[in-house]
């Protein structure tokens, strides 16, 4: 007579890790992916021995240091447990967002997901034209010649837009060495792929910056049999939105989040 064991017999288990929203430190509201708050969540994810971890991805990006914590911790964790991370794109994986895709072995796409976005950007506003119009003197005193870097209220220097492009050169090769680690020879050797153009869905593929178009469930049980166990898995909720009942923080976390979707016409 067979015996069965049912502890033995337990079918695949992969955490699906939701990494959804703008990345940065965390803003006033709680919104933002960052290493902090994800840290718990990615350690439960790899506990034990996972058929396979995957990552479900919407994020437009945001804060280059945040995105690189979080991608070494998957990292990390992957290489020491020896267990697979799978990527799938939802509507964006743009800039700091496809730095996390690049944790993943693979990514996959929707047709219509967007895609890339491999540089760094400083936006700002300035003000010194109006203040000049409504009769508003700007008084600046600092020690240190670096200490009012573009400040708004004063007129652009270009020794300001200098010192920003020698910071974002480095943070830029940082990205584009990481991209090119990850991604190896599958990456088009012809296209200028990090002068932060995006493409979509089946043209992230051609290029070498995606795997494949294909959606989370159905692949998953392509790989890992029609049992698989997926676990979804995400962030708790900040204390501003438990102390509100989570009306004010969601709507302010939700305004910083449309904004930097925005970009991408989301």
């Amino acid at each position: 007579m067979k015996i069965r064991i049912p502890f033995l017999n337990k079918p695949p288990l992969v955490p699906v890790i939701r990494l959804q929203g703008a990345i940065g430190s965390g803003g006033r509201f709680g919104a933002g992916l960052n290493d902090a708050a994800l840290a718990p969540l990615i350690e439960r994810a790899f506990k034990g021995k996972p058929a396979a971890v995957a990552l479900a991805i919407n994020s437009p990006g945001g804060s280059a240091a945040q995105s690189s914590l979080i991608a070494a911790r998957i990292r990390r964790l992957a290489d020491e447990k020896g267990v697979k991370v799978h990527a799938f794109v939802e509507d964006v994986a743009a800039s700091g967002g496809y730095w996390l895709a690049c944790a993943a072995d693979d990514i996959w796409v929707d047709d219509s997901s967007l895609v890339g976005s491999i540089g760094v950007i400083f936006a700002g506003f300035g003000f010194h034209e109006l203040l000049a119009r409504q009769g508003i003197e700007r008084r600046v005193i600092t020690a240190g010649r670096s200490k009012s870097l573009a400040d708004p209220f004063l007129p652009e220097k270009p020794e300001d837009v200098a010192r920003l492009k020698a910071l974002q050169e480095p943070i830029h090769r940082a990205f584009i060495a990481h991209v090119q680690a990850r991604r190896g020879t599958r990456l088009s050797q012809s296209a200028d792929l990090f002068n932060a153009d995006i493409w979509v869905g089946q043209q992230a593929v051609d290029l070498g910056l995606a795997d494949g178009v294909a959606h989370l469930v159905p692949r998953m049980k392509a790989l890992y049999g029609d049992k698989v166990r997926l676990a979804p898995m995400g962030q708790r909720r900040s204390l501003v939105q438990r102390l509100t009942g989570s009306a004010m923080g969601a709507a302010m976390a939700e305004m910083e989040d449309r904004a930097a979707f925005a970009r991408f016409g989301l």
